[in-house]
């Protein structure tokens, strides 16, 4: 019989991830599209980090940040109530920094690609910045929208290494599929892990599938 809470505790992080990140992004993203600041390839560069950085490794520096045996940790902890080390919401935290380029990128390329005439005529007819972004700019980028959206989700959905340091590995709690399925290997039970990893593949090849063919027109070829 298989366990459903990792499963059901991993797509509730990945929504979750999801959510907050296209919050986050759209304003990171239109800055580092259009700005001319000289700390843009900073920016770029510490945005990116996680595409490069094996997961342990920026697992390993938050779970430092995060102990209460470190400064920092502790003042979180006493002030403000947040125990990040083996919780859901460093998880959380965890996702949304592992996955941030997996949704800034797409969104940064579709602002870039515009038509610089977009925004300049907006602010001629008299339209601020947050009403151009939102009313004129976004409409004409769904599909880097949508291409963020499903990488963030379905990168959510596969992480390990990240989320087993900062979150280690409690049942209901902090145990995602990914680890469910480190688990059953281990114990030899590759029954269940075989449902756990079929369960997310599954997921992750449909998502991913819908993108593409929306991306390259086969879903609105077919609504005609």
């Amino acid at each position: 019989m298989i366990d459903w809470a990792p499963l059901i505790l991993t797509f509730k992080l990945a929504l979750i991830t999801t959510f907050l990140l296209f919050i986050i992004s759209i304003p990171l993203a239109y800055w580092m599209a259009f700005t001319k600041s000289k700390f843009k390839p900073v920016i770029e560069t510490l945005v990116s980090m996680p595409l490069v950085l094996p997961p342990t490794v920026i697992g390993f520096y938050l779970l430092i940040a995060f102990s209460p045996a470190n400064s920092f940790g502790n003042w979180l902890n006493e002030w403000l109530g947040l125990k990040l080390v083996f919780s859901f919401e460093g998880l959380l935290f965890a996702s949304v920094l592992y996955s941030l380029p997996f949704m800034v990128h797409p969104i940064q390329s579709g602002f870039a690609n515009l038509p610089v005439s977009l925004k300049e005529m907006s602010y001629i007819l008299g339209k601020s910045r947050f009403t151009t972004i939102v009313k004129v700019l976004l409409p004409n980028i769904k599909s880097s929208l949508l291409t963020g959206i499903v990488l963030a989700f379905a990168h959510t959905i596969g992480e390990f290494g990240v989320v087993l340091m900062i979150g280690g590995n409690i049942p209901g709690k902090t145990k995602v599929a990914s680890i469910a399925i480190y688990d059953e290997v281990e114990a030899l039970n590759y029954g269940a892990a075989n449902t756990y990893s079929l369960i997310l593949f599954t997921l992750t090849f449909s998502i991913l599938l819908i993108v593409y063919l929306f991306n390259n027109g086969y879903l609105k070829q077919f609504h005609k």
